[in-house]
């Protein structure tokens, strides 16, 4: 059976993400191929789709290779989330269904709830599968791509501090459900502005320095990811 490419190619990026792959290090269809137990067909269109989102560059005499942004250019992905996102959830208040609604604010209860526990383990993934609904209850595909490939890169780039004050952070993911409930675009996009605007503030650069991607641990690096398995998230 033939895999597909964007299977291979979603669990290269999130191998790049995790850091398995070290920023400038070669990537060869050969082990790459044998890492995730595929052909090296679906290896090669997965580069290329790499290549386009940024996460890979391709060098002479190299060839495919872990693409080392640089600080601009990191900014640069931060300051474009931080306008895309209060566009998202405008149009969202916009086009929103009863469906997007309904996991809206079931995550945010979760959140809301485990914040005043004080059980933050899954808080950064509520959050994430919060903003990801976000975008795809924007109704447009464009945008809701453009936040993923942002989000990735961003992961990548960026290790990103905990909330102080994680039910304050909930409530806002609150407040801005309820105005896209209410279909009150300009109130989403000011409570998404600031909610982004506070989050961003939390990140910080893994590189130069190294200092936050030596808290890879070894079992990321070691670990095998194949993609022709049934966990896969496709």
């Amino acid at each position: 059976m033939r895999i597909p490419a964007h299977s291979v190619c979603t669990a290269i990026r999130d191998d790049i993400v995790a850091g398995v792959y070290e920023r400038g290090s070669r990537l060869t269809e050969e082990l790459l191929a044998r890492r995730y137990g595929v052909s090296r067909v679906p290896v090669r269109e997965a580069l290329r789709t790499l290549e386009a989102e940024g996460f890979v560059v391709t060098r002479r005499h190299a060839g495919a290779c872990v693409a080392e942004p640089t600080e601009q250019e990191a900014a640069d992905l931060l300051e474009m989330r931080m306008l895309l996102e209060p566009l998202g959830a405008a149009r969202a208040a916009q086009r929103r269904t009863e469906a997007h609604l309904k996991v809206l604010r079931g995550l945010v209860r979760l959140g809301q709830e485990r914040a005043r526990r004080g059980t933050s383990e899954d808080l950064r993934s509520l959050g994430g599968w919060f903003h990801e609904t976000l975008a795809q209850a924007s109704g447009s595909p464009a945008l809701t791509s453009t936040l993923a490939q942002l989000r990735h890169k961003i992961a990548w780039m960026y290790a990103v501090e905990a909330p102080a004050n994680p039910v304050e952070s909930w409530a806002e993911h609150g407040g801005i459900v309820d105005a896209v409930a209410r279909g009150d675009s300009d109130r989403a996009r000011t409570i998404t502005s600031v909610h982004t605007e506070r989050a961003t503030a939390a990140h910080r650069l893994r590189f130069p320095g190294g200092a936050a991607g030596a808290e890879r641990a070894d079992r990321v690096r070691t670990s095998q990811h194949p993609v022709n398995t049934p966990s896969l998230r496709h």
